[in-house]
């Protein structure tokens, strides 16, 4: 079994999310099968940022569905997507 990256964008309710706390809640919604590999800001418009998860995981059936499900359920996300799956 191979490992993969894995890239999420994630958007924050608005620009009054506290996107340290996020950070925070992010690390540690990350399954044990997977880790933590970068996050970053990206300014998207008007003072909104969103965060950019890179994930290593491996490759195994049900791919990143649990891991942006985990995401997608901390309070203040909009929306967590996946951007980018590259096998490493």
């Amino acid at each position: 079994m191979g490992e993969v990256a894995v890239r999420i964008r994630v958007m924050p309710e608005s620009t009054e999310i506290d996107l340290e706390r996020l950070r925070e809640k992010i690390k540690g919604a990350i399954p044990s099968y997977a880790r933590l590999h970068a996050m970053e800001e990206m300014p998207i418009a008007f003072g909104l940022k969103a965060l950019i998860v890179v994930a290593i995981m491996g490759d195994k059936a049900g791919g990143t569905e649990e891991l942006e499900s985990n995401i997608r359920k901390i309070p203040g996300v909009e929306s967590a997507e996946v951007e980018e799956v590259g096998l490493l």
